[in-house]
């Protein structure tokens, strides 16, 4: 029986963070499914195993939780599964970087798709997004990151801002080449964090099975679309 059970769509997108913290931490989980997620968004609130309007969610049976927003989960099995910093400050620096991935997720998408990229949105964006580049690789470079050795806040270990860092921009770089480049000519320490991060077995064998669950998609839909338009992807 699986640890965990996940609801995020057939996607990597934003349920990917969960999946690597998952299987950094060693453990299992299994899929509820596209179908089960929509069943599951029409409930009445009232019956939600928590109150929630989109995925992802995850259940942890064992402990009798039930939870939702990326962000909220990534906490929670950071704490349960020993992989925040040691400090409250620095426990509060994984969580600004959480919180960040999160709003690039939403500016990458336009707000879900609110809007549909163009080469002109997109080209205005391009300072944003070198800025959000700019504000991982001042991170690490405060707290000692180096081109080939240690994590974005100077721990001994990967924690979850390293997982979250490496999923984020790990996940852009490999299905849009154009953003690989980018990333590698603004936030040279966070590229190479990024690979050796991915690079560990959990987290290369959870990137395998993206590709061949899920192809060259990232966010689905429309606005997917119309970000490799942009992109040339």
């Amino acid at each position: 029986m699986a640890d965990y059970e996940l609801y995020y769509w057939s996607v990597p997108f934003r349920g990917q963070f969960v999946r690597a913290v998952l299987a950094l931490a060693g453990k299992t989980w299994s899929e509820a499914g596209d179908a089960a997620i929509a069943r599951l968004m029409e409930e009445p609130v009232a019956r939600m195993p928590v109150p929630f309007m989109g995925p992802p969610l995850l259940v942890d049976a064992a402990a009798d939780v039930a939870l939702a927003e990326m962000p909220a989960i990534v906490l929670y099995l950071g704490e349960t599964l020993g992989l925040l910093p040691a400090t409250p400050a620095l426990r509060a620096a994984a969580m600004k970087v959480v919180a960040d991935a999160n709003d690039v997720l939403d500016e990458i998408t336009l707000d879900g798709g609110r809007e549909m990229w163009t080469g002109e949105r997109w080209r205005a964006f391009l300072p944003r997004l070198g800025k959000w580049m700019a504000i991982w690789e001042e991170t690490g470079r405060r707290h000692g990151l180096k081109p080939d050795a240690g994590f974005l806040l100077g721990g001994a270990v990967p924690d979850v801002a390293d997982v979250v860092t490496a999923t984020l921009w790990g996940t852009l770089a490999e299905r849009f080449a154009a953003l690989a480049e980018l990333l590698d000519d603004a936030a040279p320490l966070t590229a190479a964090l990024t690979r050796r991060v991915n690079a560990l077995p959990p987290l290369a064998d959870l990137a395998a099975r993206a590709r061949a669950d899920y192809g060259d998609a990232y966010c689905g839909g429309r606005i997917e679309d119309s970000l490799r338009r942009v992109l040339g992807a």
